[in-house]
């Protein structure tokens, strides 16, 4: 029995410590070896500006477009019950966590110079529209991050309580005094963090702009220091952009910190709510239409991957397979780093609400993964060779750069755990490795294995410190199918493209349906 009473129990803060400093080392370690080799005195030039305005430009439009879209589409489906309205929200989970690269050759079957539209607009008679520069790289983003959009906006609409709609029915209150008494409030609460968690992916974005991108007027500071470092090898002047890079993701990522909500992708979100000011032909024809136009726009360039892929996979070439088995090590690697640093910083932060613990958590969305990889690699140049360890380098970024994504998905399940079991932890004197097995992990299985899944899939499908550090005989599925799109083998890039998108979403749903799998909740 405890000697005296105790409100919660929770586990040993030395290896959350412990894992919070590894993290801060690693990042901190490639920030100054990035500061040390930059020269301020060189300045930024011309093109350095116009790449720093094209970045946040993009990303401007990209936070604005995203969740202004994500609203209309929100509120359509916290209001509507429909056959496959489960699936569709948890499928509005899937263009986050499918490889860039792959959803980016879907976009080019649709909306490229040879595409859908294209050939549509071309039967009208009208000009064809062209998807590179400005509005590509808008285009691509909101693809990406409008369902994440969606699915924060609606999170955060189905915790408005039902008894506040029963009330709003009862005064008979129509849907624009709705909005505004019960809805226009929630928003206030939910916008700015959506809008900063996009502004900030779309800051730290790099495959989008390496592929709908280029050229002196849509150049990324990400692109930049890929192009300096890739082709000039000038690693002062990609250490400086480095720099101007961190200073500001990581201003807007403090500011995410406070008020980005907890994440959860769940399995549907369908709690029974009555919505009695939306039964209108007009409320309902207007969620339809919203809801179908989301709908079409996201499922289209998924439908053009896997219909050309299926076409592409004879074309495939054997170096196509040995890319896709290293990307496989890199995603497992990755599931396991994050497992050993998530756990026991969640665990530090759930009962003492760590503010600073977070933000060490928070350094991977602010710290972009070609700032990382130019720090690590002037550390590792001198007394190495770089290309021998891209594998595990970017196994270990990409840890680092979905952890903050964990870490929003395990603090909030472990803080209830706390909470509930806390007592009887603490009667029964149970510490250590047993209120882990007994007590913890049970209940955290569910979350665990999502957010395994999500770290394999973001890991599978990312294309940003193997760019640096890969060699022609070393490389992953999307840096390989890369290649094949620059070599214009858009056959064989479009079968590697679907078996890169099996690959991330087989992961995914090999570990987020373990953790679901007879889980204690």
């Amino acid at each position: 029995m405890a000697d005296r009473a105790v409100a919660i129990i929770a586990p040993r803060a030395w290896p959350g410590g412990l894992a919070a400093a590894a993290v801060a080392a690693l990042i901190l370690s490639a920030l100054a070896a990035v500061v040390w080799r930059a020269d301020a005195s060189r300045g930024l030039g011309a093109g350095d500006w116009s790449a720093i305005r094209f970045t946040v430009v993009q990303a401007t439009w990209s936070a604005v477009l995203s969740v202004g879209l994500a609203v209309p589409v929100a509120r359509a489906l916290a209001r509507r019950r429909f056959a496959g309205r489960a699936l569709l929200v948890t499928l509005l989970g899937a263009p986050f966590i499918l490889p860039v690269i792959a959803a980016v050759l879907g976009l080019l079957a649709v909306f490229g110079r040879a595409g859908w539209v294209n050939l549509g607009l071309d039967a009208l008679g009208a000009p064809p529209v062209s998807i590179y520069g400005l509005h590509g790289v808008v285009l691509a983003h909101v693809f990406f991050n409008l369902p994440l959009a969606t699915r924060l906006l609606l999170q955060a609409w189905q915790s408005i309580p039902v008894e506040r709609f029963r009330l709003a029915a009862q005064l008979d209150l129509g849907p624009r005094m709705v909005f505004r008494t019960l809805e226009w409030p929630l928003l206030m609460q939910a916008v700015p963090g959506a809008l900063a968690l996009v502004f900030v992916i779309c800051l730290t974005s790099f495959a989008v702009a390496l592929t709908l991108g280029g050229g002196p007027r849509a150049t990324t500071i990400e692109l930049a220091i890929y192009q300096a470092f890739r082709f000039d090898f000038d690693l002062g002047r990609a250490a400086v952009l480095s720099v101007v890079q961190l200073v500001l993701a990581g201003g807007v990522a403090v500011l995410a910190l406070w008020f980005i909500p907890p994440i959860s992708f769940g399995t549907g979100l369908d709690r029974p709510l009555t919505r009695w000011d939306a039964r209108g032909g007009g409320q309902r024809g207007l969620d339809a239409v919203w809801i179908l136009l989301a709908t079409v726009f996201l499922l289209l360039p998924l439908v053009a991957v896997l219909g050309a892929g299926l076409a592409g996979l004879n074309d495939v070439p054997a170096s196509v397979w040995r890319a896709a088995a290293a990307s496989i090590g890199v995603a497992l690697s990755s599931v396991a780093v994050m497992g050993v640093l998530a756990l026991p910083m969640a665990a530090l932060i759930a009962p003492r609400r760590r503010g600073g613990i977070e933000a060490v958590g928070l350094l991977g969305l602010s710290a972009s993964p070609l700032m990382i990889g130019t720090g690590w690699f002037i550390l590792i140049n001198p007394v190495a060779n770089p290309a021998a360890l891209a594998l595990p380098v970017t196994a270990l970024v990409n840890a680092l750069m979905a952890l903050p994504f964990v870490l929003r998905i395990l603090v909030p399940r472990l803080r209830d755990t706390l909470l509930q079991y806390g007592r009887l932890g603490a009667a029964l004197d149970m510490r250590g490795w047993a209120l882990w097995r007994w007590v913890l992990l049970p209940r955290l299985r569910p979350q665990l294995g999502f957010a395994a899944g999500l770290t394999g899939a973001l890991s599978m499908g990312d294309l940003g410190v193997i760019a640096l550090f890969a060699d022609p005989e070393r490389a992953t599925l999307p840096l390989q199918m890369y290649r094949l799109m620059g070599a214009y083998r858009m056959e064989a890039a479009a079968g590697a493209a679907l078996i890169l998108l099996v690959l991330a979403l087989g992961v995914f749903w090999v570990f987020d349906a373990g953790g679901r799998a007879g889980a204690d909740t």
